[in-house]
Protein backbone atom coordinates (compact mmCIF):
# COMPACT_ATOMS: atom_id res chain seq x y z
CA UNK A 1 0.00 0.00 0.00
CA UNK A 2 1.37 3.39 -0.96
CA UNK A 3 0.29 6.99 -0.37
CA UNK A 4 0.23 9.34 -3.36
CA UNK A 5 1.05 12.23 -1.04
CA UNK A 6 4.59 10.83 -0.94
CA UNK A 7 5.18 11.71 -4.59
CA UNK A 8 2.86 14.72 -4.82
CA UNK A 9 3.98 16.71 -1.75
CA UNK A 10 7.09 18.16 -3.43
CA UNK A 11 5.56 18.45 -6.90
CA UNK A 12 5.01 22.18 -7.50
CA UNK A 13 2.14 23.51 -9.57
CA UNK A 14 4.53 24.81 -12.23
CA UNK A 15 6.33 21.47 -12.44
CA UNK A 16 3.01 19.66 -12.73
CA UNK A 17 1.81 22.00 -15.47
CA UNK A 18 5.05 21.53 -17.41
CA UNK A 19 5.58 17.79 -16.93
CA UNK A 20 2.00 16.52 -16.96
CA UNK A 21 -0.29 19.24 -18.31
CA UNK A 22 1.52 19.53 -21.62
CA UNK A 23 0.76 15.92 -22.55
CA UNK A 24 -3.05 16.08 -22.24
CA UNK A 25 -5.04 18.58 -24.30
CA UNK A 26 -8.06 20.50 -23.06
CA UNK A 27 -10.03 18.97 -25.95
CA UNK A 28 -9.24 15.48 -24.62
CA UNK A 29 -10.28 16.43 -21.09
CA UNK A 30 -13.47 18.18 -22.28
CA UNK A 31 -14.58 15.08 -24.15
CA UNK A 32 -14.92 13.05 -20.94
CA UNK A 33 -18.52 12.13 -20.18
CA UNK A 34 -18.23 13.30 -16.57
CA UNK A 35 -17.08 16.72 -17.77
CA UNK A 36 -19.81 16.94 -20.40
CA UNK A 37 -22.49 16.14 -17.82
CA UNK A 38 -21.31 19.04 -15.68
CA UNK A 39 -21.03 21.46 -18.58
CA UNK A 40 -24.42 20.53 -20.02
CA UNK A 41 -26.15 21.27 -16.75
CA UNK A 42 -27.14 17.77 -15.62
CA UNK A 43 -25.24 18.53 -12.42
CA UNK A 44 -26.51 21.60 -10.60
CA UNK A 45 -23.21 22.74 -9.10
CA UNK A 46 -21.30 23.20 -12.35
CA UNK A 47 -17.68 22.11 -12.69
CA UNK A 48 -14.90 23.38 -10.45
CA UNK A 49 -11.29 23.69 -11.57
CA UNK A 50 -10.36 21.03 -9.02
CA UNK A 51 -12.83 18.53 -10.49
CA UNK A 52 -11.75 19.35 -14.04
CA UNK A 53 -8.05 18.80 -13.33
CA UNK A 54 -8.53 15.80 -11.03
CA UNK A 55 -8.25 13.43 -13.96
CA UNK A 56 -4.70 14.72 -14.49
CA UNK A 57 -3.81 14.03 -10.86
CA UNK A 58 -5.21 10.51 -10.99
CA UNK A 59 -3.61 10.00 -14.37
CA UNK A 60 -0.21 10.98 -12.96
CA UNK A 61 -0.68 8.51 -10.10
CA UNK A 62 -1.01 5.73 -12.68
CA UNK A 63 2.10 6.96 -14.51
CA UNK A 64 4.12 7.06 -11.28
CA UNK A 65 2.94 3.61 -10.20
CA UNK A 66 3.84 2.18 -13.59
CA UNK A 67 7.31 3.73 -13.57
CA UNK A 68 8.20 2.83 -9.99
CA UNK A 69 6.18 -0.35 -9.26
CA UNK A 70 5.40 -1.78 -12.69
CA UNK A 71 1.66 -1.36 -12.21
CA UNK A 72 -0.12 -2.06 -15.51
CA UNK A 73 -3.76 -2.41 -14.43
CA UNK A 74 -5.98 0.04 -12.59
CA UNK A 75 -9.26 -1.21 -11.10
CA UNK A 76 -12.24 0.89 -10.05
CA UNK A 77 -15.91 1.67 -10.23
CA UNK A 78 -17.32 2.69 -13.59
CA UNK A 79 -17.66 6.30 -12.38
CA UNK A 80 -13.85 6.43 -12.51
CA UNK A 81 -13.55 5.34 -16.16
CA UNK A 82 -12.66 8.80 -17.45
CA UNK A 83 -9.95 9.35 -14.85
CA UNK A 84 -8.50 5.90 -15.38
CA UNK A 85 -8.28 6.20 -19.15
CA UNK A 86 -6.60 9.58 -18.75
CA UNK A 87 -3.91 7.63 -16.91
CA UNK A 88 -3.44 5.14 -19.74
CA UNK A 89 -3.35 8.02 -22.23
CA UNK A 90 -0.81 9.96 -20.16
CA UNK A 91 1.42 6.89 -19.97
CA UNK A 92 1.16 6.36 -23.74
CA UNK A 93 1.98 9.98 -24.55
CA UNK A 94 4.80 10.18 -21.99
CA UNK A 95 6.51 6.83 -22.48
CA UNK A 96 5.48 5.84 -26.01
CA UNK A 97 2.88 3.77 -27.85
CA UNK A 98 4.64 0.48 -27.15
CA UNK A 99 3.81 0.69 -23.43
CA UNK A 100 0.61 -1.20 -22.59
CA UNK A 101 -1.47 -0.35 -19.52
CA UNK A 102 -5.08 -1.15 -18.81
CA UNK A 103 -8.17 -0.01 -16.93
CA UNK A 104 -10.90 -2.33 -15.67
CA UNK A 105 -14.16 -1.11 -14.13
CA UNK A 106 -17.16 -2.72 -12.49
CA UNK A 107 -20.71 -1.34 -12.17
CA UNK A 108 -21.11 1.03 -9.27
CA UNK A 109 -23.19 -0.33 -6.40
CA UNK A 110 -25.67 2.22 -5.14
CA UNK A 111 -28.12 2.45 -2.27
CA UNK A 112 -31.85 2.97 -2.76
CA UNK A 113 -31.42 6.76 -2.63
CA UNK A 114 -29.05 6.60 -5.61
CA UNK A 115 -25.92 7.34 -3.59
CA UNK A 116 -22.95 5.02 -3.79
CA UNK A 117 -21.50 3.01 -0.96
CA UNK A 118 -18.49 4.87 0.36
CA UNK A 119 -16.83 6.27 3.44
CA UNK A 120 -17.85 9.81 2.53
CA UNK A 121 -21.55 8.97 2.38
CA UNK A 122 -23.75 9.04 5.47
CA UNK A 123 -25.42 5.87 6.68
CA UNK A 124 -22.62 3.65 5.45
CA UNK A 125 -21.52 0.36 6.99
CA UNK A 126 -18.05 -0.92 7.79
CA UNK A 127 -16.59 -4.42 7.73
CA UNK A 128 -14.75 -3.67 10.99
CA UNK A 129 -16.97 -4.63 13.97
CA UNK A 130 -15.43 -1.73 15.89
CA UNK A 131 -16.90 0.67 13.33
CA UNK A 132 -20.19 -1.14 12.68
CA UNK A 133 -21.28 -3.75 15.20
CA UNK A 134 -22.52 -7.09 13.83
CA UNK A 135 -25.98 -6.12 15.12
CA UNK A 136 -26.03 -2.84 13.21
CA UNK A 137 -24.48 -4.58 10.18
CA UNK A 138 -27.23 -7.23 10.27
CA UNK A 139 -29.93 -4.58 10.68
CA UNK A 140 -28.66 -2.65 7.65
CA UNK A 141 -29.23 -5.58 5.29
CA UNK A 142 -32.46 -6.57 7.04
CA UNK A 143 -33.95 -3.14 6.39
CA UNK A 144 -33.07 -2.57 2.72
CA UNK A 145 -35.95 -2.06 0.30
CA UNK A 146 -37.46 -4.94 -1.70
CA UNK A 147 -35.81 -3.71 -4.90
CA UNK A 148 -32.41 -3.37 -3.24
CA UNK A 149 -32.72 -6.79 -1.59
CA UNK A 150 -33.33 -8.38 -5.00
CA UNK A 151 -30.21 -6.69 -6.42
CA UNK A 152 -27.96 -7.11 -3.40
CA UNK A 153 -28.61 -10.82 -2.89
CA UNK A 154 -27.24 -11.39 -6.42
CA UNK A 155 -24.18 -9.21 -5.81
CA UNK A 156 -23.15 -9.83 -2.21
CA UNK A 157 -23.91 -13.53 -1.69
CA UNK A 158 -22.64 -16.76 -3.23
CA UNK A 159 -26.06 -18.36 -3.46
CA UNK A 160 -26.84 -20.33 -6.61
CA UNK A 161 -29.11 -18.70 -9.20
CA UNK A 162 -31.92 -21.19 -8.71
CA UNK A 163 -31.87 -20.56 -4.95
CA UNK A 164 -32.03 -16.79 -5.51
CA UNK A 165 -34.84 -17.14 -8.04
CA UNK A 166 -36.84 -19.25 -5.59
CA UNK A 167 -36.28 -16.70 -2.81
CA UNK A 168 -37.43 -13.87 -5.10
CA UNK A 169 -40.60 -15.77 -6.04
CA UNK A 170 -41.29 -16.58 -2.38
CA UNK A 171 -40.76 -12.96 -1.39
CA UNK A 172 -43.08 -11.62 -4.10
CA UNK A 173 -45.80 -14.03 -2.98
CA UNK A 174 -45.68 -12.58 0.56
CA UNK A 175 -43.52 -9.42 0.84
CA UNK A 176 -44.49 -8.91 4.46
CA UNK A 177 -42.38 -11.88 5.55
CA UNK A 178 -39.28 -10.16 4.11
CA UNK A 179 -37.78 -13.49 3.04
CA UNK A 180 -35.20 -11.82 0.78
CA UNK A 181 -34.00 -9.35 3.39
CA UNK A 182 -33.68 -12.04 6.06
CA UNK A 183 -31.67 -14.38 3.85
CA UNK A 184 -29.50 -11.52 2.56
CA UNK A 185 -28.78 -10.31 6.10
CA UNK A 186 -27.98 -13.86 7.20
CA UNK A 187 -25.62 -14.65 4.32
CA UNK A 188 -23.66 -11.39 4.43
CA UNK A 189 -23.36 -11.23 8.22
CA UNK A 190 -22.01 -14.78 8.39
CA UNK A 191 -19.63 -14.07 5.50
CA UNK A 192 -18.22 -10.86 6.99
CA UNK A 193 -18.40 -11.70 10.70
CA UNK A 194 -19.37 -15.24 11.73
CA UNK A 195 -22.28 -17.55 12.45
CA UNK A 196 -21.86 -16.71 16.15
CA UNK A 197 -22.05 -12.98 15.36
CA UNK A 198 -25.25 -13.58 13.35
CA UNK A 199 -26.84 -15.48 16.23
CA UNK A 200 -25.87 -12.68 18.62
CA UNK A 201 -27.31 -10.06 16.25
CA UNK A 202 -30.62 -11.95 15.98
CA UNK A 203 -30.75 -12.33 19.75
CA UNK A 204 -30.09 -8.59 20.12
CA UNK A 205 -32.89 -7.86 17.64
CA UNK A 206 -35.28 -9.95 19.73
CA UNK A 207 -34.56 -7.78 22.75
CA UNK A 208 -36.18 -4.83 21.04
CA UNK A 209 -38.71 -6.53 18.78
CA UNK A 210 -39.59 -9.68 20.69
CA UNK A 211 -39.44 -11.41 24.04
CA UNK A 212 -36.13 -11.35 25.87
CA UNK A 213 -34.71 -11.69 29.36
CA UNK A 214 -32.42 -9.58 31.50
CA UNK A 215 -29.71 -12.19 30.92
CA UNK A 216 -29.85 -11.49 27.17
CA UNK A 217 -29.59 -7.78 27.89
CA UNK A 218 -26.56 -8.18 30.14
CA UNK A 219 -24.76 -10.32 27.55
CA UNK A 220 -24.62 -7.44 25.03
CA UNK A 221 -21.41 -5.46 24.73
CA UNK A 222 -21.86 -1.76 25.38
CA UNK A 223 -21.78 -0.60 21.75
CA UNK A 224 -24.31 -3.21 20.63
CA UNK A 225 -26.51 -2.28 23.61
CA UNK A 226 -26.43 1.37 22.51
CA UNK A 227 -27.05 0.38 18.88
CA UNK A 228 -30.11 -1.67 19.83
CA UNK A 229 -31.66 1.27 21.66
CA UNK A 230 -30.48 3.99 19.33
CA UNK A 231 -33.39 6.33 18.69
CA UNK A 232 -35.39 5.61 21.86
CA UNK A 233 -35.99 8.54 24.25
CA UNK A 234 -32.97 8.99 26.51
CA UNK A 235 -32.35 10.70 29.83
CA UNK A 236 -29.28 11.38 31.94
CA UNK A 237 -29.26 11.34 35.74
CA UNK A 238 -26.52 11.79 38.30
CA UNK A 239 -25.30 8.81 40.31
CA UNK A 240 -26.16 10.47 43.62
CA UNK A 241 -29.80 10.54 42.49
CA UNK A 242 -30.02 6.76 42.71
CA UNK A 243 -31.76 5.32 45.74
CA UNK A 244 -35.03 7.09 45.00
CA UNK A 245 -38.27 5.15 44.56
CA UNK A 246 -39.19 4.34 40.95
CA UNK A 247 -42.11 6.79 41.16
CA UNK A 248 -39.68 9.59 41.94
CA UNK A 249 -36.76 8.65 39.68
CA UNK A 250 -38.90 7.98 36.59
CA UNK A 251 -41.04 11.11 36.91
CA UNK A 252 -39.22 14.04 38.52
CA UNK A 253 -35.61 13.03 37.79
CA UNK A 254 -36.13 11.37 34.40
CA UNK A 255 -39.43 12.27 32.75
CA UNK A 256 -40.40 8.77 31.61
CA UNK A 257 -43.86 9.23 33.17
CA UNK A 258 -45.83 12.44 33.40
CA UNK A 259 -46.92 11.88 36.99
CA UNK A 260 -46.56 9.55 39.96
CA UNK A 261 -50.17 8.56 39.50
CA UNK A 262 -49.43 7.36 35.96
CA UNK A 263 -46.43 5.24 36.99
CA UNK A 264 -48.42 3.67 39.83
CA UNK A 265 -51.12 2.65 37.35
CA UNK A 266 -48.45 0.95 35.21
CA UNK A 267 -47.01 -0.76 38.30
CA UNK A 268 -50.45 -2.00 39.32
CA UNK A 269 -51.23 -3.42 35.86
CA UNK A 270 -47.81 -5.08 35.50
CA UNK A 271 -47.01 -3.03 32.39
CA UNK A 272 -43.72 -1.55 33.65
CA UNK A 273 -40.38 -3.31 33.25
CA UNK A 274 -36.88 -2.38 34.33
CA UNK A 275 -34.06 -4.07 32.42
CA UNK A 276 -36.55 -6.57 30.95
CA UNK A 277 -37.87 -7.60 34.37
CA UNK A 278 -41.35 -6.71 35.62
CA UNK A 279 -41.36 -3.98 38.26
CA UNK A 280 -44.20 -4.82 40.61
CA UNK A 281 -43.74 -2.30 43.42
CA UNK A 282 -42.50 1.21 43.94
CA UNK A 283 -39.09 0.14 45.21
CA UNK A 284 -35.87 2.11 45.31
CA UNK A 285 -33.74 2.04 42.16
CA UNK A 286 -30.10 1.48 43.11
CA UNK A 287 -26.68 0.95 41.53
CA UNK A 288 -27.34 -2.80 41.66
CA UNK A 289 -29.93 -2.30 38.91
CA UNK A 290 -27.47 -0.75 36.45
CA UNK A 291 -26.53 -2.47 33.19
CA UNK A 292 -22.78 -2.17 32.53
CA UNK A 293 -22.62 -0.04 35.63
CA UNK A 294 -24.32 2.94 33.97
CA UNK A 295 -27.62 2.17 32.16
CA UNK A 296 -31.25 1.63 33.13
CA UNK A 297 -33.71 0.38 30.52
CA UNK A 298 -37.31 1.26 31.28
CA UNK A 299 -40.14 -0.31 29.26
CA UNK A 300 -43.72 0.94 29.27
CA UNK A 301 -46.07 -1.64 27.83
CA UNK A 302 -44.75 -3.74 24.95
CA UNK A 303 -43.12 -1.22 22.62
CA UNK A 304 -42.13 1.94 24.50
CA UNK A 305 -38.52 2.00 25.67
CA UNK A 306 -36.58 4.66 27.57
CA UNK A 307 -32.83 4.59 28.20
CA UNK A 308 -31.43 6.29 31.29
CA UNK A 309 -27.70 6.89 31.53
CA UNK A 310 -26.28 7.33 35.02
CA UNK A 311 -23.27 9.63 35.12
Amino acid sequence: MVNNYDWMKDFTFLDFAREVGKHITVNYMMAKESVQQRLNGTARDGLSFTEFTYQLLQGYDFLYLYQHYGVKLQLGGNDQWGNMTTGTELIRRTLGNEVETFALTCPLITKSDGKKFGKTESGNIWLDPKRTTPYKFYQFWLNVSDDDAERYIKIFTSLEKDVIDALIDEHKADPGRRVLQKRLAEEVTVMVHSREALDAAIEASNILFGKATKEALVKLDEQTFLDVFDGVPQFTVQRDQLGQPASELFTTTANVFSSKREIREFLKSGALSLNKEKLSDDRAITADDLIDGKYLLVQRGKKNYYLITVM
